[in-house]
């Protein structure tokens, strides 16, 4: 596999959540691909789960947009860069419990870790401020911090 099919395929990635496009998600992870968000702890394993996950953000944030910033790629492995912009105008469901909708716009800063074999990927590590987003919303209490 050629160098820049893996980063076309995180790019494909990013695409996808961008447009909303669930049934392209789920190809691209196929039934052996796996999903960790960092900041949530979710470990999510096939397409389903991580479909499901994906679409659960996008409720949360209907105008979520993702922006790679910056990629680099070595074998079958892409790190990227994604700024993450949104409008909270949903429900934002965590493992911890809902928090309700605030309307407030929010800039996530992350990091992506894609691991691809034979066109589709194998694992995905999300990092990505979680603080940040939760004080963007107005929900830092929501950790138990003061506001």
């Amino acid at each position: 596999m050629a160098v820049e099919a893996p980063t076309r395929l995180a790019e494909q990635e990013v695409d996808a959540f961008n447009r909303g496009d669930w049934e392209t998600m789920a190809r691209l992870y196929g039934e052996h691909g796996v999903y960790h968000e960092i900041a949530t702890g979710q470990h999510l394993e096939g397409a389903d789960q991580i479909a499901a996950a994906f679409v659960a953000w996008r409720d949360a944030f209907p105008d979520a947009r993702g922006t790679i910033t910056n990629s680099v790629s070595a074998g079958g492995q892409v790190i990227q860069e994604v700024t993450w912009q949104g409008t909270q105008d949903g429900v934002l469901r965590t493992p911890e419990g809902s928090i309700p909708a605030s309307g407030k716009q929010v800039t996530i800063y992350a990091v992506q870790v894609l691991q691809s074999k034979d066109g589709q990927i194998q694992e995905h590590r999300h990092y990505f401020d979680m603080l940040g987003m939760l004080q963007q919303i107005g929900a830092e209490g929501y950790l138990g911090l003061p506001p």
